[in-house]
């Protein structure tokens, strides 16, 4: 009996996220499409994989017998395509959260981390199916959980992050301003809160009551927008260089100061060379700059971090 692997690999998928939506999401294919692999895949075993009902999606016994040799099929698959291309190839990376700027770390540590190819940046589901998919081999920015079980990171950088607002704003003028000052304020977002995290998990945190959004035309756009409102807010992390814009102020958050975590992500599995440069590079340059310093007295995260050490200066 001849298998498809890539009806192996949709079964796979469906088997991890129990949801034919985001697993043909993963794939960067469509619902339909997806369906019809597994239905394919089905009539060639002559047995159901899944039960499917109003209680979504689930394994049968015979798909649980199935899943971890698949698994193993799967990685022959992926060790022989690796193979006959070979691991000459450059480090291709892509990144998102680009409001934020994350090419700004990442050149950082780029020079140390071997021969890269850089993406144009996506969003996080994108680069996801990517990595997923063989597209990249490793991806920058902000994980939060879930974290698709095929997936690895590791954290890079926790970065302070600033209040960014109009010159005319009542707090303006403060030299330090701590997060629940704001809660009279409006948070304005590039996006829909629901897809920005961080953003959403702030205004949450600290009761900021109001928010408003906006569209994702750049940094220089978004933070005009900020500047002609007097009540507007947004944040960004403290490093990153503004653009000359009139009326616009950048204000230090203390008390505690939230900090934007950046992470590399990587595909369980993926053997390219380049990855431990990068992430070698990566810690390098996060023991020289401190990097990883965590205070929970004095900072705050949405998350609790992984590989942060204690006791940051502000």
């Amino acid at each position: 009996m001849d298998l498809d692997v890539a009806q192996i690999r949709a079964f796979v998928r469906v088997a991890e996220e129990l949801h034919f939506g985001r697993a043909a999401r993963t794939l960067a294919i469509s619902q339909q499409a997806l369906s019809k692999r597994i239905a394919r895949l089905e009539s060639l075993l002559g047995i159901e994989l899944f039960q499917r009902g109003g209680n979504g999606v689930r394994l049968t016994d015979a798909g649980q017998r199935f899943l971890p040799p698949a698994r193993q099929t799967l990685a022959a698959a992926d060790a022989a395509v690796a193979a006959a291309i070979g691991k000459n190839h450059p480090l291709r990376v892509d990144v998102w959260g680009h409001l934020y700027a994350p090419m700004r770390t990442l050149a950082q540590v780029a020079g140390r981390a071997g021969e890269l190819v850089l993406g144009h940046g996506r969003d996080v589901r994108s680069v996801t199916a990517a990595l997923l998919h063989g597209d990249i081999d490793a991806a920058f920015g902000r994980v939060h959980p879930p974290l698709h079980p095929g997936l690895a990171h590791r954290l890079v950088r926790l970065e302070p992050v600033d209040a960014v607002l109009s010159a005319d704003h009542p707090l303006a003028a403060q030299p330090a301003l701590r997060p629940d000052q704001l809660s009279d304020s409006v948070l304005w977002a590039p996006g829909a809160l629901n897809q920005l995290d961080f953003l959403h998990q702030f205004a949450n945190r600290f009761d900021i009551g109001a928010r408003a959004t906006s569209v994702n035309l750049g940094l220089a756009h978004f933070l005009a927008e900020v500047a002609e409102e007097p009540r507007r807010f947004s944040l960004l992390p403290a490093d990153v260089p503004l653009p000359d814009i009139p009326g616009l102020r950048s204000v230090p958050l203390v008390d505690p100061t939230p900090l934007y975590a950046w992470s590399l992500l990587w595909r369980t599995g993926n053997g390219h060379p380049g990855l431990k440069s990068l992430t070698a590079a990566c810690a390098a340059q996060a023991g020289q700059s401190r990097w990883l310093e965590y205070d929970p007295a004095r900072d705050w995260l949405p998350e609790p971090p992984v590989n942060a050490s204690p006791g940051r200066q502000h």
